[in-house]
């Protein structure tokens, strides 16, 4: 049974938990987005490891972020970016330039190329961070601004990234023996954090621990108090909010060839101005039975077959989704993934067509290999209604320790883990 400093503990994380939560409701947008729907395939990566999070260690070389994104035209703009640190729940913290970089923060994007062979004309733009333009000399998280040299106050686009120092050092366990059930619908968390090489002078303060699921801003956590101290560590277990939903795999498909059905596709109709890739029709899985797919938790990579390099000779597919099943009496779906920014927006929602008593909805992708699924959004929030939670489920999770010293201008990043769950 849980003694009282336990009880006490727990309490104290589940109302720090929620006042977190409803003071992200009017926080600054930072997500990684498009503003403009001229720019597509924003994708953020560590150059050279695309499946690790956009998480690069403060000076060490050849450790690189890469940013990469199409803008939907013919000739290319003369475009430019800028920096802004944030804390450690992603809001500006005020610092001003010279405590970041070295030497001027901003810089032009140079690396342009032009689609070749293609359907559908784009220009592709790629930023490599830290370079020697812009010069990172602090941990933290950070956000990319795209603009127009002639409008820079009009930003066309942001990705984030973040910088750690690797001082801390971060472990990170998950199981599906949770202190809700066992084996059911959920996965949880345990994390201790080594401060022994850290200034730290107060464990329970003076830390922030950052947990996000799949790469997704909508499933992040944020913890300010460990459950005890042990030493030099600090240990996070038996917390509320580390326990997750399971979800279930994410959907996939591949539409690496624009004339043979790949993964998940039922055909493809040669049209002009575009060619249509319709998927097979899905359906609810809730209540199916949990089946293992290797997917990439939510993302995509670009990728087309018989070509040089795919990001200027991948061409642009019309891909179709169909959703079979009765309309819902409330709330609305969404495909939720990388592939819609994340976002619960008009591009990402189905919309429901009564003559055929399916959902439909139709993204313009770049030819690759994608993961989706489903979200429901209600009045109570957003729920697994159609995926189901599926306690053996892959996910991903990505652990982050920021530190403030005492009168500190920003969070610094000090550690990371990151680790998958399930089989």
């Amino acid at each position: 049974m849980a003694n009282c400093a336990e009880t006490k503990g727990f309490i104290l994380s589940m109302l720090l938990w929620m006042v977190a939560t409803l003071n992200a409701a009017a926080a600054t947008d930072t997500r990684t987005r498009t503003f403009e729907p001229t720019f597509r395939s924003l994708q953020v990566s560590v150059a050279g490891a695309p499946d690790a999070p956009p998480i690069v260690g403060l000076g060490l070389d050849g450790q690189q972020i890469l940013i990469e994104f199409d803008e939907l035209a013919s000739d290319r703009r003369y475009l430019r970016y800028s920096l802004e640190h944030l804390d450690a729940a992603w809001q500006p913290d005020g610092t001003v330039d010279s405590e970041f970089v070295d030497g001027f923060n901003e810089a032009e994007v140079e690396d342009v190329g032009f689609s070749q062979a293609t359907l559908v004309h784009y220009v592709n733009y790629r930023i490599l961070l830290p370079n020697e333009q812009v010069r990172i000399t602090a941990s933290g998280n950070y956000l990319v601004k795209v603009y127009d040299e002639e409008r820079p106050d009009e930003v066309l686009l942001q990705a984030r990234f973040s910088v750690s120092e690797m001082t801390a050092g971060v472990s990170a366990s998950v199981t599906d023996r949770t202190d809700l059930d066992s084996r059911g619908e959920h996965q949880q968390l345990s994390i201790s954090v080594d401060t022994k090489h850290l200034p730290l002078r107060d464990p329970f303060n003076d830390l922030r621990v950052v947990v996000t699921k799949n790469f997704s801003p909508d499933e992040q956590v944020t913890l300010v108090t460990p459950q005890r101290i042990a030493g030099t560590t600090a240990v996070y277990e038996h917390l509320r909010p580390l326990i997750f939903k399971a979800g279930n795999e994410y959907r996939r498909f591949e539409t690496v060839s624009s004339t043979f059905p790949g993964i998940g596709v039922e055909t493809i109709v040669q049209e002009n101005p575009v060619v249509n890739v319709y998927l097979h029709t899905d359906h609810p899985r809730a209540r199916e039975q949990y089946l293992y797919d290797q997917t990439q938790q939510g993302r995509y990579r670009v990728r087309a077959s018989d070509v040089g390099d795919s990001s200027t000779n991948a061409d642009y597919l019309m891909t179709n989704f169909t959703l079979e099943m009765p309309r819902l009496p409330q709330g609305e779906i969404f495909i939720e993934g990388d592939l819609t920014e994340r976002s619960l927006s008009p591009r990402s929602r189905m919309e429901w067509d009564n003559d055929a008593g399916c959902y439909r909805q139709s993204l313009l992708l770049k030819q690759g290999s994608y993961n989706y699924r489903y979200a429901v959004s209600t009045p109570e929030g957003i729920s697994n209604l159609i995926e189901g939670d599926k306690y053996p489920t892959v996910n991903t999770y990505t652990v982050c320790v920021y530190h403030r010293e005492p009168g500190g201008r920003y969070d610094r990043l000090v550690g990371v883990d990151h680790i998958k769950s399930g089989i």
